[in-house]
């Protein structure tokens, strides 16, 4: 019995094992041929068949007879075992190696036994078993399908390979799942089948480029073996599809002035074609006009637009820019983009001022409110950038007004104007944009203020005083006023004329000058005198051009001064027939230093030409008598002697201290004469000389009266104007020391037992004014004494300057306070000061009555702390206090009289020939007292 071995064999393989080597043994009996069969891939040591039983030879034969299977030229399969007589398989059996896809696989075995020789055949025939599944040449394969193919296209697929046959080899092909494929087998030959693969529905490359399909051989094995193998279908692509710009709009913001190279934004498009027929090439549009070519260009092959020229937002906001993409293919296809380039606003541009209307001159009489300009201002910008805000310079009398259009402004007064104060503005308008960071500008505009009348002409001096010397030059410019007016132009134009007003003694003056009416010069068509009118005033009309003309006063005070143009009058001695003799009889017993008479004279003029000096021309004896140089008094220097001559003749000149000196002469003539005889003659010439004396003294009374009235007046108006200005007014024209004129001087002098004081109005550099003084008081350095016994003198009394007599006097004043006396009306006569004493606090005052003027013909003295009749401190032996004070240009002489016993208990002024009447009288009545005693002395 043959036994099979086989590789897991089932039991159904088994049975058909056994019913095939039945079958060959039958067939093997019958046709001298052993035919075994047996499952390829059984084990190595298999047993194939019986050799010995199917030979019908025993076991013991085939060892003797050496049975053996020939050799051929490959390697055997099998091998016979001499022992049992049976056929081993020798090593694994591969079917598919060994017959190579034949359809019946036998393996044929050449036997031999030798003696005898004998050969016999074994056919071995290998069953296939289904051990192989279905392959591929290749796993994965390409097919190229164009899009454009049509449906029903045909396309043969690589067909699968199975080494097994038969049944076992591939019965069908498979198909995945798919849309556009489906497929046919094509029988080719004893069992080939050839897939066919089938396109039913058009392919769209732009949908589905690449479709990958499954092919699947399945063989008829139980279980049944499949291989796959994959099928790419590659649609080829044709230029079907347009280029799409993959966004649907293109916006973008670029800044001004963007540098060139800039990139502004990159478009993209796409092509579903593929190859050339989806390359993309970029360019601008047809439409596009030359300005955007010039600002912008496209890359054509990325798409990337970038800046080639300045962009400047103020000449366009926007920019629509058409861009073209078209494909490479063999007709192209074209599609076109718009990108919208919005500029962004930089703040570039200064804002711009223009001044649209402008009045370069206002009247300074405008309103508030007065549109003086129109102001436009442009920003090119926009936006914020574009908004401006405008403002005008501080400290303007302007400002800005917005008005209903925009960036429009107006330049308007916001107070009133005064040309006068400021004529010409420069007004400084700034604009400011409120961009970040903002810019500005700014424009300066000149306003001129025009003139109006609003200023009336203003005097550079208030008042006006002038000093005119007398005797001037007639028709000769004697002073001038000025006037300026703050305006300009004809308005500014002055003219002066004279109001003919004032009182009847000063119109004749008036009517005498005479006014440039430009200029302002003043002449006098005629001489001043002194004597005659020592002061007047007079306005003066400053009128202007203006339209209406504009005026104003000003009142020009004239004083007039003094020169000497007067010579001495002789007052005493005057004979009937107007010349200047007298006869004086002496008696002989008259002792030294008696005083025989007194030369009297005055001066009209004043100060220093009206300072009268004595001296004697001619003498008959020089030692006899002696002439007081400031008095006129006539002494005797000794007794007189029985040898001296009877009559004596004296001529004795007197002549003024001006700077030509004039002069007069009288002539004394002594006579000595007993003393009875002269007590009589006095006694006769006094009656006879009474009546003319009586009415010389009515006559210099009224002098007086006159020019202490005169006094008064002026006093009293200076005080009223001093009281009616301010302490600055005053003290503007007080303190002008350097003019030239003639202020009060004041001379001491002394001569003998008595001291002199002149007062004129005599003008010195070195005269000193001190303003704003009330002080009422006249200070006389000096004492008087009344123990008639001099004291030592104190070496601190200090005079003034202007209390010195050319050299007589040489002393100091320590000054405290002053006070203003005046001469003729509004003339500055002296400054008088107050002495004190450093040591003792010693002085001597002169003060005015209660309720006095300065003119009182009444004055009181206070020496020092000793009260009234202290002797003072510094006179030498044989000096005497100062006894008056002459007043030159009149007759008035002040005295001033010590206590001379208890009768008389105050010190008093008088005046004039008033009080040398009243010595005459006091004298004669002495004589009389004399003779009358004399008389009783006889008796």
């Amino acid at each position: 019995m043959m036994k099979c071995k086989g590789r897991g064999l089932t039991g159904g393989q088994r049975r058909l094992f056994a019913f095939i080597v039945s079958f060959i043994l039958s067939w093997s009996r019958g046709y001298a041929q052993i035919r075994y069969s047996i499952a390829e891939e059984v084990k190595e040591g298999s047993v194939v068949g019986n050799i010995a039983k199917d030979l019908g030879l025993d076991k013991a034969t085939l060892k003797e007879r050496g049975y053996r299977i020939v050799e051929g030229s490959s390697e055997p399969f099998f091998s016979v075992n001499n022992g049992d007589g049976l056929l081993y398989v020798d090593r694994v059996i591969d079917r598919e190696k060994v017959c190579e896809r034949s359809s019946v696989c036998v393996i044929q075995l050449k036997t031999l036994l030798e003696n005898p020789l004998e050969i016999h055949y074994v056919s071995v025939e290998v069953l296939d078993i289904n051990d192989h599944s279905p392959s591929f040449s290749v796993n994965a394969s390409r097919l190229e399908i164009s899009e454009s193919a049509l449906p029903g296209l045909r396309l043969q697929l690589q067909a699968a390979h199975d080494p097994d046959v038969g049944p076992f080899s591939i019965q069908e092909y498979k198909l995945s799942a798919n849309d556009h494929f489906r497929l046919e087998v094509k029988e080719r030959g004893k069992d080939s089948k050839i897939p066919i693969l089938v396109l039913f529905k058009s392919l769209d490359r732009e949908t589905k480029s690449k479709h990958k399909l499954l092919l699947s051989a399945v063989d008829g094995g139980k279980p049944s073996r499949s291989g796959t193998a994959e099928i790419w279908v590659h649609v080829l692509d044709v230029n079907d599809n347009m280029p799409v710009f993959t966004e649907e709009n293109y916006s973008v913001l670029l800044n001004e002035n963007a540098p060139i190279g800039t990139t502004v934004i990159q478009v993209n498009a796409t092509d579903l074609d593929e190859g050339i027929n989806s390359e993309i090439i970029y360019t601008l549009g047809n439409n596009v006009n030359s300005r955007i070519r010039e600002l912008f260009r496209v890359d054509p092959h990325t798409g990337v637009i970038t800046v080639q020229d300045l962009i400047d937002s103020e000449l366009e906001e926007s920019y629509e820019i058409d861009i073209q993409a078209s494909d490479k293919g063999f007709a192209p296809f074209r599609t076109e983009k718009s990108v919208m380039v919005k500029i962004v606003d930089l703040n570039d541009n200064i804002p711009q001022i223009e001044v649209t209307s402008f009045s370069r001159a206002i009247a300074e009489d405008s309103r508030p409110g007065t549109t003086v300009a129109l102001i436009s201002v442009l920003d090119k910008d926009s936006g914020l950038n574009g908004k401006v805000i405008c403002s005008l310079s501080k400290n303007v009398p302007f400002i800005l007004s917005p008005s209903t259009q925009d960036n429009m402004y107006s330049i308007i007064t916001k107070s009133t104007l005064d040309r006068e104060q400021q004529s010409i503005y420069e007004v400084t308008v700034v604009a400011r944009d409120a961009g970040v960071p903002s810019l500005s500008s700014d424009k300066s505009i000149t306003i001129v203020v025009s003139d109006v009348n609003d200023n009336s002409p203003e005097f550079s001096s208030r008042p006006y005083t002038f000093y005119v010397t007398e005797n001037n030059p007639p028709s000769q410019s004697v002073f001038s006023v000025s006037a300026f007016d703050h305006d300009e132009g004809d308005n500014a134009l002055i003219s002066y004329h004279i109001l003919r007003e004032g009182r009847e003694k000063e119109h004749v003056y008036l009517h005498s000058l005479n006014i440039n009416s430009e200029n302002g010069q003043i002449s006098a068509l005629k001489s001043f005198d002194f004597e005659t009118l020592k002061s007047f005033q007079f306005q003066v009309v400053a009128r202007d051009s203006g339209s209406p003309p504009l005026s104003s006063n000003m009142t020009v005070k004239v004083f007039v001064l003094d020169q000497n143009d007067n010579a001495p009058v002789i007052l005493y001695p005057v004979s009937s027939n107007g010349s200047a003799q007298g006869v004086e009889e002496i008696p002989r017993n008259i002792k030294a230093g008696d005083m025989v008479t007194k030369v009297r004279a005055y001066d009209a003029d004043i100060g220093y030409n009206g300072w009268l000096l004595f001296s004697l021309q001619r003498v008959s004896d020089h030692s006899l008598f002696s002439l007081d140089r400031y008095t006129g008094q006539i002494r005797t220097l000794r007794s007189l002697t029985e040898t001296d001559e009877a009559e004596h003749r004296l001529l004795v000149l007197v002549k003024d201290n001006g700077n030509v000196s004039l002069s007069a002469t009288a002539t004394v003539t002594v006579k000595l004469v007993e003393p009875k005889e002269a007590f009589a003659a006095s006694d006769v010439k006094s009656a006879a000389t009474v009546d003319e004396e009586d009415s010389v003294t009515f006559y210099l009374m009224i002098t007086l009266g006159a020019v202490s009235l005169l006094f008064v007046i002026s006093i009293v108006v200076l005080i009223a104007m001093q009281c009616s200005k301010s302490t600055e007014y005053t003290s503007k024209y007080l303190q002008e020391t350097n003019y030239d004129g003639t202020l009060c001087h004041s001379i001491q002098y002394r001569s003998g037992d008595k001291r002199y004081m002149l007062v004129g109005p005599r003008m010195s550099i070195g005269s000193t004014i001190v303003p704003g003084s009330h002080a009422n008081t006249l200070v006389l350095p000096d004492r008087r004494h009344t123990s008639g016994e001099p004291k030592v003198p104190n070496s601190d009394w200090r005079y003034s300057a202007s209390l010195r007599a050319g050299g007589v006097m040489q002393s100091s004043v320590h000054l405290e306070e002053s006070s203003v006396m005046q001469g003729a009306q509004g003339v500055l006569v002296q400054n008088w000061p107050t002495a004190s004493s450093a040591a003792d606090a010693e002085g001597g005052e002169v003060s005015p009555p209660m309720g006095a003027g300065v003119d009182s013909n009444s004055w009181h003295f206070r020496y020092g702390p000793g009260g009234p009749g202290a002797p003072p401190q510094h006179l030498k032996p044989g000096e005497v206090p100062p006894e008056a004070f002459i007043i030159p240009g009149s007759p008035a002489i002040i005295s001033i009289r010590q206590n001379q016993g208890d009768d008389d208990k105050s010190d008093f002024i008088t005046f004039g020939k008033k009080e040398e009447a009243k010595k005459k009288k006091k004298k004669k009545k002495d004589k009389k007292d004399k003779k009358d005693k004399g008389k009783d002395d006889d008796e």
